[in-house]
């Protein structure tokens, strides 16, 4: 039997702007941190002849074809997988809460059949086999950077050229930095779950059409992804915090469907007890509310009494890893 063990993700700085549609204009900057929140996904041989694929559904089949699943088919498709294997997913987070859980899946999946069929792999090669799948074959309005930081791990910074090369390196954070960054993040559910899609494709699609606002927002991010790197990286956790809350203030007049009367309630609150800054984690519309304090149990307090559960969790730095093997 194979697992193999994929994080998911916050982005920190500069969401948005591994979309195609900006980047090949403008070039893009994602910072993104792997938490220790995972997809695991096992692959095993089945007793039975096809493909037992088990994960909100379970699926029985005897052809790659006849797989409802979008993204297990095409995976399977392009390992070129004999029948007789069993694969199961499963997942610490649901998903649409904006974690990157689709890209991580992508990325697990792949990264379970390499090692089910004894085929070395990069984080590199995870990362942009994933990415094409998603982006290229089924045509989903995603980004890159899900891939990447599911792949890699850790804290990773981003840059996607115009011709839509990307490379990484880690952030150059010292350790007494890091753990104060860790200590001040909170992350809380706001009971809402949604599909990312539509809030990605009217992006994509009013970047295309060179949407001034959208452009000038996505900028935007793109400025302040770079200066929270360099905030972090200086140790400045305060200015970390009042980026994070100018991101999210843009972020809300970019796009229809980015939050809601409730959500913002709910952020006002955290203001009120603690909150230095903060966001929804992805693309917005429900998910997690991501926050940095000084004051966690004041903001624990107070959010707890308005009902939200909070995720404790602590950062990656394996990326997708194969636990087991035997």
């Amino acid at each position: 039997m194979i697992i193999t063990r994929t994080p998911l993700r916050i982005s920190l700085g500069g969401g948005g702007t591994d979309l195609p549609s900006y980047y090949e204009k403008r070039g893009g900057f994602v910072l993104s941190a792997a938490i220790n929140k995972y997809i695991y996904i096992t692959a095993n041989k089945a007793f039975r002849p096809g493909y037992l694929l088990k994960y909100a559904q379970t699926e029985q089949v005897q052809t790659i074809e006849e797989i409802q699943h979008d993204i297990f088919r095409e995976v399977l498709r392009i390992m070129n997988l004999k029948p007789g294997v069993e694969l199961v997913s499963i997942a610490d987070v649901p998903a649409g809460t904006g974690m990157g859980s689709s890209g991580s899946f992508t990325v697990g999946l792949l990264h379970a059949l390499h090692s089910y069929q004894r085929l070395p792999v990069s984080a590199r090669a995870l990362a942009e086999t994933a990415n094409h799948i998603e982006m290229t074959v089924l045509g989903e309005p995603c980004g890159k950077q899900d891939h990447y930081i599911a792949a890699y791990g850790g804290l990773l910074c981003q840059t996607y050229d115009v011709g839509g090369d990307v490379s990484v390196e880690p952030l150059s954070i010292s350790g007494s930095a890091l753990r104060e960054l860790s200590e001040g993040l909170m992350l809380f559910f706001t009971g809402y779950s949604r599909e990312a899609s539509a809030l990605l494709a009217d992006q994509a699609e009013r970047t295309a059409a060179e949407d001034t606002s959208m452009l000038e927002g996505l900028d935007l991010m793109k400025d302040i992804g770079l200066r929270v790197r360099d905030a972090l990286e200086q140790g400045d956790n305060r200015k970390f915090a009042a980026l994070m809350h100018e991101h999210w203030e843009s972020k809300r007049k970019r796009s229809r469907g980015m939050s809601s009367g409730e959500i913002d309630r709910l952020y006002g609150v955290a203001r009120d007890n603690g909150s230095l800054g903060g966001k929804l984690v992805g693309a917005g519309g429900g998910g997690f509310l991501l926050f940095f304090t000084e004051n966690r149990s004041a903001l624990r307090k107070a959010m707890v009494a308005e009902g939200l559960q909070e995720l404790d969790f602590s950062f990656d730095f394996d990326g997708s890893i194969t636990q087991l093997r035997n």
